[in-house]
């Protein structure tokens, strides 16, 4: 019956490895073969192996842009972590509030990508944004057009606001699914507020916290619409991320860089992976002992 039951399920996973195949593997071995070539159109291409690999190892501009994205992807999750599981533990567990906190949480998740930065310019405005105008009436001269320290806040704030809810929704999820006879115990135990949140709440979350590290990593590593949206990768290039380079070589139709730089951004996104699910094997593995 058991091995029925397996054969039944990998019967019922064909569907969804064929559009994977479809949609993933077959874009992903087109990209790979065009980065072999030199492409002036797709139908005239010269074979040049490895070269544009080569160059993109041996770019300045390749390294800084890595270096100000892994910094980018490290602060944004120095917020928002904590910050998620903060509003996570302030949720009510049951009650009316419930359902509204969660449907209030979840708006930021639903505006498209490419109106985010547009929403956050019009915050930003001198003249009629609320938050440029509260920033003058508090005399902060905010120029996030040329100053390298307010592009970045603004960026940080910008992401904050749209993606702490993912954390927020994840860690809430799993603090729902704690039973109610280990608040109990810990209040026979007189146990303190933090020794609940370290014993109890933390270990529970801990699984999907790591989830959300992965996902919230690689997504900031690949930031581009709202950077680009945002200062175009200025000032000065403090703001030039990976996915800024690579979104310009595909406007400029480099097929051949582009799809080099695109298998890179892949490599490095396959090693973080295999990074957090090894993270992940040992911590369950150790929770099994």
């Amino acid at each position: 019956m058991k091995t029925l039951n397996h054969k039944h399920g990998w019967a019922m996973a064909i569907p969804a490895i064929l559009i994977l195949s479809i949609v993933g593997v077959v874009p992903l071995l087109t990209v790979i073969n065009y980065s072999f070539f030199d492409i002036f159109i797709l139908d005239k291409r010269f074979w040049i192996g490895l070269d544009w690999y080569q160059e993109l190892m041996q770019s300045p501009r390749f390294w800084a842009s890595l270096a100000r994205s892994l910094l980018f992807s490290t602060l944004i999750l120095t917020v928002q972590l904590p910050l998620g599981i903060l509003i996570a533990l302030a949720i009510p567990k049951h009650g009316i509030w419930v359902a509204t906190c969660l449907m209030t949480m979840s708006v930021p998740l639903l505006i498209p990508w490419n109106v985010i930065p547009i929403i956050w310019l019009n915050y930003l405005r001198l003249d009629t944004g609320f938050l440029g105008q509260f920033l003058t009436f508090i005399g902060l001269d905010f120029d996030w057009k040329f100053n390298l320290f307010h592009t970045w806040l603004a960026l940080i704030l910008m992401d904050v606001w749209h993606w702490t809810s993912l954390v927020v929704l994840l860690a809430y999820s799993s603090l729902s699914t704690i039973p109610t006879a280990y608040y109990q115990a810990a209040a026979i135990d007189r146990a303190s507020r933090w020794q609940i949140f370290r014993y109890i709440e933390l270990p529970k979350m801990s699984g999907i916290l790591l989830m959300a590290i992965l996902l919230r990593f690689m997504d900031s590593l690949m930031i581009y619409t709202e950077a680009f949206g945002i200062n175009s990768g200025g000032p000065q290039n403090a703001t030039l991320f990976l996915g800024i380079d690579l979104g310009e070589q595909i406007k400029a139709f480099d097929y051949g860089p582009s799809a080099a730089r695109s298998v890179v951004y892949f490599i490095i996104i396959l090693f973080i992976v295999w990074a957090f699910k090894t993270a992940l094997d040992r911590q369950n593995s150790g929770g099994a002992k």
